[in-house]
């Protein structure tokens, strides 16, 4: 049964009746259409917009630079918003249960912005647990954007707290390790500061943070949001507050999502239940395979489920990336098709060795986001790309 989530009416007001997540993702961002005589959402390229009264865009102006507060009336320029783009932040915000939602360029942009967001606050400082996904790793450690990092345990983030702490940053479950946290002990060991989760492997389909105390949920939109494994973006859920000072972010650095990437990921919204559903039990099946198969070492699947799999496997996992022929190898996941790569030659290689292996990312570790195939065929491909199974042992 879906959670119930209230949504707002066509008019903005709030609406008291519930809808479960499943009606949410598909009417989500669509509640005026009718009122417009239309079905589906249209896609508005423009990049700039006519208007005569320069005094009201003074005005409007103004106010977004105060606030970043969302434009109201007709938009004025691409980097400013775009109607398409705000019908997917509406339906994600819906989905996520937050007040608003900022949609960027790509998860990596989304977290860039949340990350100047701290800093120009001169809250540069970052407690993070590991493992991340391997480029949020490298941002933090690279201290690229002026940012410094102290990496903990769950249990050490309270400790690992400083005056300028500006966020703590966790996943769960964790990329690619599926390790999980206790999302609400984590929100309450951080006190004051706030909580982000990336919440790309789970989606809101799974778990929704914010109700567990996160102020921060990030998505790398180009999975499962999208689905397909042809878009690119990223979008942030949280209060309006912060909100306002993501879209402020935007608007200066221009790492804005295109409105075909908008509607794509509005069109992808609609069937996530049912993909997440699907490729779950997919993946819980090749899960229970290879926890029985004696040519492989260790299964990692979480306990909310969901359509990652990772496993160590006893030989060599090169040559199983190299001998599917169903599943292709290539890094990226949450498509409708199966996706199988090697996290220590490319998601996580930017990450240092020893702190790759340290966080539970060995060598022989292989991600599998399963996709919407019939299982048999799958664990065929897989069951081949494997090898021979050793023979068994003479008493």
């Amino acid at each position: 049964m879906d959670p119930a989530i209230t949504h707002a009416s066509p008019d903005g007001a709030r609406a008291t009746a519930p809808r479960a997540l499943a009606t949410e993702a598909v009417h989500a961002g669509r509640d005026d259409l009718a009122r417009h005589g239309l079905h589906a959402p249209p896609i508005d390229l423009s990049t700039t917009y006519p208007s005569y009264d320069s005094r009201g865009e003074a005005a409007r102006l103004d106010a977004f630079a105060t606030t970043g507060a969302a434009l109201q009336g007709p938009p004025v320029y691409g980097r400013l918003g775009n109607p398409t783009v705000a019908r997917f932040e509406t339906a994600l915000a819906r989905l996520e249960g937050t007040e608003a939602a900022v949609a960027f360029a790509s998860g990596m942009a989304a977290l860039t912005a949340v990350l100047l967001v701290r800093a120009a606050a001169g809250l540069r400082h970052v407690v993070a647990v590991r493992p991340l996904y391997g480029c949020s790793d490298h941002l933090l450690t690279a201290g690229l954007l002026g940012s410094e990092v102290t990496w903990t345990d769950p249990a050490g983030i309270a400790d690992a707290l400083r005056p300028d702490t500006g966020l703590v940053l966790v996943e769960s479950p964790a990329n690619p390790t599926l390790a999980e946290l206790d999302l609400r002990a984590v929100a309450h060991g951080c006190g004051s500061v706030p909580l982000l989760v990336d919440n790309t492997f789970a989606t809101p389909v799974l778990q929704r943070p914010a109700g567990q105390g996160a102020r921060l949920v990030l998505h790398s939109a180009t999975k499962y949001l999208g689905g397909h494994g042809d878009v690119m973006a990223g979008v942030v859920a949280c209060d309006e507050e912060f909100a306002g000072r993501l879209r402020r972010v935007r608007f200066a650095t221009g790492g804005v999502l295109h409105p075909l990437a908008g509607y794509l990921l509005l069109r992808g919204l609609a069937t996530l239940p049912v993909r997440v559903r699907a490729a779950s039990a997919n993946a819980a099946e090749l899960a229970r395979r290879l926890a029985g198969d004696p040519r492989v070492a260790r299964v990692h699947y979480p306990r909310i489920g969901g359509a990652m799999v990772s496993f160590e496997v006893r030989g060599d996992p090169h040559a199983v990336v190299g001998g599917v022929r169903l599943i292709t190898p290539a890094v990226s996941l949450g498509s409708v098709d199966t996706l199988i790569q090697h996290p220590a030659s490319i998601s996580h290689r930017v990450v240092d060795a020893d702190d790759r292996r340290g966080a539970g990312v060995s060598d022989r570790l292989l991600r599998l986001s399963a996709g919407l195939e019939d299982v048999e065929d799958l664990w065929a491909d897989l069951d081949r790309a494997l090898g021979e199974r050793p023979a068994p042992t003479r008493r």
